[in-house]
């Protein structure tokens, strides 16, 4: 049984390694790729996958919003998520009998993956297919219990001098690395995260309002007032934040800069 599969992922080396390890499987054939929200929607609308290999953190529209829009349709094929959400956050996949994949993805996790979508494939037929949400809910089950888990929490504790104050995650302008703590810089203040990395951070904010633009920061997108050029084809930010800040962007990352903003 040949799978058609669909790969959904915002980051272009991510996107190219798992076309790689995918071509290597006899039974796979990818259908089609997407690398934001809206074209995962339309990619899997004209190509009508069996599996979609899809990831979750997003700028714009998420994957959540790639699964409700799909389910819209009427007709959802089976997923298996990329992710790099924490232990609590992928017992919701397991208790939804939905597989995910963490990031890096290993040759042989992804092999597991597969096996496990023969075997949910080879068991639901065309029969599950065509009932909306695939067949037996277990897509509208997945969403609700995510949404339900992993919604960012309204208040951020950042700590400045001696006192610990409460934020909305929306107030956040950047967050950077000095000196080993996590600093987060809103229009008021510029204080220390309780979160001891940057990937902790990054899954309490809304995925379609924050960007990891370089490996030591991550941006409002909305709070971004320019974009400098600079030598050799890179990249700063000029933030809108009181001192105004320049953040570098990867290189990595000039692609994604190039979509968000339009030029």
């Amino acid at each position: 049984m040949e799978i058609k599969t669909v790969i959904v992922d915002d980051e272009p080396l991510a996107l190219e390694e798992m076309d790689f390890l995918l071509k290597e499987l006899s039974d796979v054939r990818v259908v089609g790729r997407a690398r934001n929200g809206l074209e995962a929607v339309d990619v899997v609308k004209k190509t009508g996958p069996d599996l979609l290999l899809l990831d979750i953190q997003m700028p714009g529209m998420d994957g959540f919003g790639v699964l409700k829009q799909i389910l819209k349709k009427g007709r959802a094929p089976h997923v298996v998520f990329v992710t790099a959400f924490d232990e609590y956050a992928i017992k919701a996949f397991e208790f939804n009998a939905v597989d995910y994949l963490l990031k890096p993805v290993e040759k042989r996790r992804l092999a597991q993956a597969l096996e496990k979508a023969r075997r949910v494939l080879a068991g639901s037929g065309d029969r599950d297919r065509d009932r909306e949400g695939g067949g037996d809910g277990r897509l509208e089950r997945l969403l609700a219990t995510l949404e339900r888990k992993l919604e960012p929490p309204r208040k951020l504790t950042i700590k400045v001098g001696g006192r610990y104050m409460l934020i909305d995650a929306r107030e956040i302008i950047y967050a950077t690395v000095e000196e080993g703590a996590i600093v987060v810089v809103t229009d008021s203040l510029a204080g220390s995260s309780n979160c001891r990395t940057l990937d902790e951070l990054q899954q309490t904010l809304p995925g379609d309002l924050f960007w990891r633009a370089h490996r030591s920061h991550i941006v409002n997108i909305n709070r971004v007032r320019e974009v400098l050029p600079m030598f050799k084809r890179t990249y700063y930010l000029k933030m809108a934040d009181p001192k105004a800040a320049e953040l570098p962007v990867s290189r990595a990352q000039i692609s994604r800069l190039k979509e968000l903003f339009r030029f």
